[in-house]
């Protein structure tokens, strides 16, 4: 295990700049290296010492899940745009060429899903607030500008965008009192989500410097922190030289009366079996803080049903609660990473029947998609056709959420975009026709 020394986090990052070095452990020829380099022209690529060192099993390359998780696959992206760029990398071309090529290829794959630029943008007066959303009515998203990376980068990230250094592709504030100002002005906000990147790349003095704040807003009843820290550096809890002051703000947080939801981000089992992961579970959960985990469903990593009922259960003993089952969002590689919504719910079903009522408290597989949380429910078939049974988990209109709608099965689609309303001529959630709607007026 790595730990401090000398006072020091004991933490070396990698990035793109040691990608071949890194690659030759796993005794990939020069081509094969050439076009994963390709690759990570495109998408970003960060990891650190602890996951290669003691996550990784570098005797199981391409197909360890762990090294899937963070390393960029040659056939991540479309075949033309990584012979493309690999050319040029091969040629030694320009670097101002090469990333306009790169840019170009990003521009392809829906950087940011959902619409997240453009709708319910929140302002205070007339002036918008960056690095704030607010989709759903009670919870507002928001972006700490020093929390825009992370220990390392997951390959299916769909915020991906956020770390290739494009400004035009970044969410991010440090202006918490202009966030306090919005929350005040919205006494329908009752949670915060602090999210990123990852907030708890931040040491304990900046975080301290978003949260403080959050804790006289009277009307808010949870701060929440999304994070895949515990699985990528669980240092941050014990050896770290700010673990303890992080550990005491954690407290404070609970101790004025507001639940701290620790969104943990566990994608693999190999993920939780550290005894410096335990041990940092351990440590949070003494604060008093609530740790609730979730992961997306990633096609080569945890597509079996088996991984996530272990998950889950292990999850449970070790005091954490079983939160969400993603489905892998329509941005990025998502060809590469993406399971059927058929095949999601019948991954999710069978976990879900291996589990003990006390791990029952996850939901899925949930899209989160324009309108809000759309969860698959299952495939029956009414009135003699084959369908989705859907209904939304958390909605932009509030009078939508768990409503049941239908949707005719296809057993290719793996998003929600794929699927085509049911005994109806739209899903709920889409407009009426124009000359429906002066119809029915």
């Amino acid at each position: 295990m790595i730990l401090k020394q000398n006072g020091s986090r004991g933490f070396r990052a990698y990035t793109s700049k040691h990608l071949d070095e890194l690659l030759q452990r796993a005794g990939l020829d020069d081509e094969e290296r050439l076009r994963i380099r390709a690759v990570a022209t495109v998408l970003p690529f960060r990891t650190n010492a602890y996951v290669v060192d003691e996550l990784i099993d570098w005797s199981d390359i391409p197909d360890d899940p762990i090294y899937r998780l963070v390393f960029p696959q040659a056939d991540m992206l479309p075949e033309a745009d990584v012979t493309r760029i690999a050319g040029l990398l091969r040629d030694e071309a320009a670097k101002s060429e090469i990333t306009a090529v790169a840019h170009d290829v990003r521009m392809k794959l829906n950087p940011h899903p959902a619409g997240q630029l453009q709708l319910n943008v929140p302002r205070v007066g007339q002036e918008p607030i960056q690095g704030l959303q607010h989709k759903y009515p009670e919870t507002v998203l928001f972006f700490p500008k020093q929390g825009q990376t992370c220990h390392a980068y997951c390959t299916y990230c769909f915020r991906w965008a956020q770390f290739v250094g494009d400004p035009d592709l970044k969410m991010a504030s440090d202006d918490v009192e202009r966030l306090v100002e919005y929350v005040h002005a919205h006494p329908e906000v009752t949670s915060i989500l602090l999210t990123g990147g990852d907030p708890m790349i931040m040491g304990e003095p900046v975080l301290r410097r978003y949260i403080e704040p959050l804790l006289q807003i009277e009307q808010l009843e949870s701060i929440r922190i999304g994070t895949k820290s515990l699985g990528y550096w669980p240092q941050r809890y014990i050896t770290d030289p700010d673990a303890d002051d992080t550990l005491r703000l954690f407290s404070r947080v609970v101790e004025s009366g507001k639940n701290l939801a620790f969104m943990a981000h566990f994608s693999h089992p190999r993920e939780i079996e550290p005894q410096a992961v335990q041990e940092a579970v351990r440590r949070i959960n003494d604060t008093g803080a609530v740790i609730r985990t979730q992961a997306p469903l990633i096609r080569s990593i945890n597509d079996d049903p088996a991984i996530w009922t272990h998950m889950w259960r292990r999850h449970l003993t070790m005091g954490m609660v079983p939160y969400y089952m993603f489905v892998e969002r329509d941005t990025g590689p998502q060809d590469y990473f993406a399971v059927p919504l058929a095949r999601a719910y019948e991954i999710f079903r069978d976990a879900y029947a291996g589990v003990s009522g006390l791990c029952r408290t996850v939901r899925g597989p949930s899209m989160s998609a324009t309108p809000g949380k759309v969860c698959v429910d299952g495939v029956t078939e009414i009135a003699g056709q084959k369908v989705f049974v859907l209904h939304l988990i958390q909605a932009r209109d509030p009078e939508l959420v768990g409503r049941p709608f239908f949707a005719r099965y296809d057993p290719q689609a793996t998003w929600l975009t794929d699927l085509t309303p049911a005994f109806a001529d739209r899903f709920p959630y889409e407009p009426a026709p124009l000359g429906a709607a002066r119809l029915s007026a």
